[in-house]
């Protein structure tokens, strides 16, 4: 399952990642999303209809929804139960790890610094969040921190957007990128699936010309 997880990713090469407020929104959501050309959301932990939101999009066959911010294994479970596909992390929490990794749930904790790099590879992990990735310094800092760890693969995320996407997808080491300016709280809240579907059709044409 990790496997095909992380290939369909890969495929797909941008995950959303979205608050959203109000669970009666998650499938005219899902549906602007694969309507315009990317099957798939990581739906954050930062909202109290998260997991209801999670568990209504894992009802799409061609679908493929994920958990962000999950910080603890609590919430690992909550995720997984409502039929989350994927976990997201900001960071490098080994009992989440160890967890997800325990019960075959595709993981990817967040990194910053060759450290945290280090200590995601000796726990078997090698797919991890570089995260706030602008803040950080962008495509050249992680370039620079993942050089010596060949076998790493990154999902840049943190202040990615449509004029800097080709930042990230042009370096080898860099799996897929996740977003937010696709499907703003903004939007959602206003039922403008019309605007994001119409952005969402805009990444991939993007995506394509630089893949």
């Amino acid at each position: 399952m990790i496997n095909d997880v992380i290939t369909e990713i890969e495929k797909i090469k941008i995950i959303p990642v979205i608050k959203i407020g109000d669970a009666k929104d998650a499938l005219p959501l899902s549906h602007a999303l694969i309507s315009g050309g990317i099957p798939i959301a990581e739906i954050t932990f930062r909202s109290d209809a998260a997991e209801e939101s999670i568990r209504q999009m894992a009802t799409l066959d061609d679908f493929l929804v994920g958990a962000g911010t999950v910080l603890t294994v609590e919430t690992a479970k909550k995720a997984a139960g409502a039929g989350a596909k994927f976990i997201v992390s900001p960071g490098l929490n080994e009992e989440v790890v160890r967890y997800c990794l325990k019960n075959n749930l595709p993981i990817v904790p967040g990194v910053m610094t060759p450290t945290e790099i280090g200590a995601a590879l000796a726990l078997g992990i090698d797919v991890l969040k570089f995260f706030p990735a602008e803040a950080a310094g962008g495509g050249k800092t992680l370039q620079a921190v993942g050089a010596p760890f060949g076998n790493a693969r990154f999902i840049p995320t943190g202040g990615i957007n449509i004029d800097n996407i080709g930042d990230y997808l042009g370096l080898k080491n860099v799996l897929a990128v996740g977003g937010s300016w696709m499907a703003s709280p903004k939007d959602i809240e206003s039922g403008n699936f019309g605007e994001i579907e119409r952005l969402t059709k805009e990444a991939v044409s993007i995506v394509r010309k630089l893949t």
